[in-house]
């Protein structure tokens, strides 16, 4: 009797993949994680270069994008194999199969979603940051609170679409990776083949395997291993971060993170005279030691108070080429010293923070605000001011925990913490937390208790109504554009609690002994087509009360210059190891200097009579130089200045000066 062979359908796209997977035996569930992420990748940048092709024209590397972006995707898909490579030789033994099967179906169908999920949440955060998730990401996962609440407030749709695609992905991955589980069958040509290799066979490959995807991650013959500042191939920092996919930018922020502690390196090295040199510091206890001779000679030192405005850069202040949303501002200004030329150190809160109640200079390492050394016995205004006999507190609408502020603080000299679980009855909570209306109500309250002591104090108010989903209460302001929720609208809400504070400050018995600074921690939405956006940099500061008197000053300052400006108007005579400069003591038109981190590039730029002239560090590259013209907010590409040498010199020591301070635990107090 003759057996027939059943009649076979014509094999379906998924079998074919697996005809072709399965002549590889154990690695086959591996080529098809290969195969599937390549084409998820590569979707994923081509429609990203579709939405911001005008961006990506004008670098003129299409093709070397995609090319490059190939590249980077092998590196991630070469990672995500790696471990399941290492453990195959464990499963190579036939009692062991099925547990190969197992692990590999979980593994892979794990990789696939992850690179989706990834892929599917970059164009919301390219919206808000200008480049793909990288370690803002990492950082936000510790807070999960705040962000379920600003991503619920402002970002449903992203939501709800990144948990719809992770729905069908993982649907189609269990598809896909069904026949894996399954026996081979003898009858169905397109099947898993009838044979399973040896286990010699499977370990005499094993090594050429493993090399492959060593090689895979390492992506290069060169001394160094291939990472993202290999492809950075245009000036425009969104555009380069388009050639990487989403997992291996999170996954070397991963990295860079652990590794935080030593960043200013990736620069370059320099001696260490060589760097106490061009920075000015000596080699001692505390090489940046200074003692500050104030401006102001007062007999009794004034009171501080530090309003630190989220996001609210130059680009919301009509007077410096913004949008007209802070018309309070402007009239203010008319009272005080008004920074024209006034440049954020960074792009994030904690950097501001850092900056103007440290005084301490940026590094490609986190805010010294989240890093483990600074916890303690690390400088601030708060644990000098503390010594002198003053109060010290920090206000808040949220919660102080967020972006480890509350230790920071705590541990460094800020007596008293104000945070949103001591608002009674606010007029407006947000996803942040209290309104900017309910802190400064909060901020007047406190200077008239702290004022009837008779004691000095210091206090810093941290804003954070300008801040997605930009919730603001009704009725306050006449918008300025609809819809409500955007952040034109919310500055000018911020702009109306600064107002209404200012009104009662100045009627108030506190306002005479007290010197105010307003300053933002940074700009909105930092981003440009340029390696350093310097423009985005750009923010408003404005310092007022007592018998400051009006003026303009039209000098390049930076953050880190404003602490050290502030002491000397309040009168204090102390030593410090804060580097910035005393603008109270230097004519209005100075030249100055500021500092500029951005992602993985520095920004150094300086006045001369040459004009501003920029050079950006960048990792694993040459530094590239520039003009800065700030009337009209653009780099001009130029030729190398005949002083480029020096200039690189300057800009690396203050950037490994702060390493060094911070590594060695020498920024602080005698």
């Amino acid at each position: 009797m003759v057996k027939h062979r059943p009649n076979a359908s014509a094999p379906t796209l998924i079998q074919k993949l697996w005809l072709f997977a399965n002549r590889l035996d154990l690695y086959a569930p591996l080529v098809v994680m290969l195969i599937i992420g390549m084409i998820v990748l590569s979707a994923s940048r081509f429609g990203l270069v579709l939405w911001k092709l005008d961006r990506v024209n004008a670098t003129g590397k299409l093709a070397e994008i995609f090319i490059q972006g190939l590249r980077a995707d092998i590196i991630q898909l070469s990672l995500l194999s790696l471990m399941p490579i290492l453990l195959l030789p464990i499963f190579a033994v036939a009692k062991w199969r099925s547990g190969w099967q197992w692990l590999t179906y979980f593994w892979v169908t794990f990789s696939i979603v992850l690179l989706v999920f990834l892929e599917i949440s970059t164009p919301g955060f390219i919206a808000e940051y200008d480049v793909r998730p990288n370690r803002i990401f990492v950082e936000y996962l510790k807070y999960p609170h705040e962000v379920a609440s600003m991503l619920w407030g402002g970002f449903k749709i992203h939501i709800f679409a990144a948990l719809s695609f992770v729905a069908l992905t993982h649907y189609a991955m269990y598809a896909v990776m069904r026949p894996w589980l399954r026996k081979p069958d003898k009858h169905l040509q397109y099947s898993s083949p009838p044979k399973n290799w040896s286990v010699s066979k499977t370990l005499i490959t094993w090594p050429l395997v493993f090399l492959l995807v060593a090689f895979g991650i390492r992506s290069t013959l060169g001394h160094r291993p291939a990472n993202p500042a290999m492809f950075a191939i245009t000036a425009d920092s969104m555009v380069n971060t388009l050639v990487l996919n989403s997992a291996y930018s999170v996954t070397y922020a991963t990295y860079n993170l652990i590794k935080e502690t030593k960043s200013s390196e990736i620069y370059g090295k320099m001696p260490r005279e060589a760097i106490f040199k061009h920075t000015g510091a000596i080699e001692a206890d505390i090489p940046t030691l200074t003692t500050l001779q104030p401006s102001h000679l007062r007999e009794k030192p004034l009171n501080l108070v530090i309003i630190l405005q989220e996001s609210l850069g130059a680009t919301f202040v009509e007077s410096l080429g913004g949008v007209p949303v802070t018309p309070n501002l402007e009239k203010l200004k008319e009272q005080g010293i008004w920074f024209e030329q006034l440049y954020a150190t960074g792009t994030r809160s904690v950097r501001g923070i850092e900056a103007v109640t440290t005084g301490f200079q940026p590094t490609p390492a986190d805010s010294t605000v989240k890093l483990s050394k600074s916890q303690k016995n690390f400088f601030t205004l708060a644990s000098l001011l503390e010594k002198q006999g003053y109060t010290t507190e920090f206000i808040y609408g949220g919660e102080s925990h967020f972006d480890n502020m509350r230790s920071f603080f705590t541990g460094n000299g800020f007596q008293h913490i104000v945070e949103q679980k001591d608002y009674k009855n606010p007029v407006f909570v947000g996803s942040w937390g209290a309104s900017d209306e309910d802190l400064l109500n909060k901020t007047h309250e406190q200077l008239l208790a702290h004022h009837q002591t008779g004691k000095p104090f210091f206090t810093l108010a941290f804003s954070s109504s300008n801040h997605a989903p930009f919730e603001f209460p009704d009725g306050r302001i006449d918008l300025y554009e609809q819809p409500k929720a955007t952040d034109n609208n919310a500055v000018k809400y911020a702009d109306y609690a600064i107002g209404e504070f200012f009104k009662k400050a100045q009627q108030s018995p506190y306002w005479q002994d007290t010197v105010f600074l307003i300053v933002a921690d940074h700009d909105i939405r930092v981003r440009g087509d340029t390696l350093v956006p310097i423009e985005r940099f750009h923010i408003p500061g404005l310092i007022l009360g007592a018998d400051v008197q009006p003026i303009r000053y039209t000098g390049i300052a930076s953050q880190v210059d404003l602490p050290v400006t502030m002491l000397s108007l309040m009168g204090i005579s102390v030593q410090h190891p804060m580097t910035g400069r005393d603008l109270s003591r230097m004519p209005p038109n100075s030249h100055g200097r500021a500092m500029m981190q951005y992602n993985d590039n520095y920004g150094w730029m300086e006045e001369s009579e040459a004009g501003k002239q920029v050079v950006v560090l960048r990792s694993g590259k040459a530094p590239a130089h520039a003009l800065y013209d700030a009337k009209t907010k653009h780099l001009i590409e130029s030729p190398v200045p005949e002083n480029a040498l020096a200039l690189e010199q300057r800009a690396l020591a203050n950037v490994l000066l702060p390493d060094l301070l911070y590594n060695e635990q020498r920024y602080r107090l005698p």
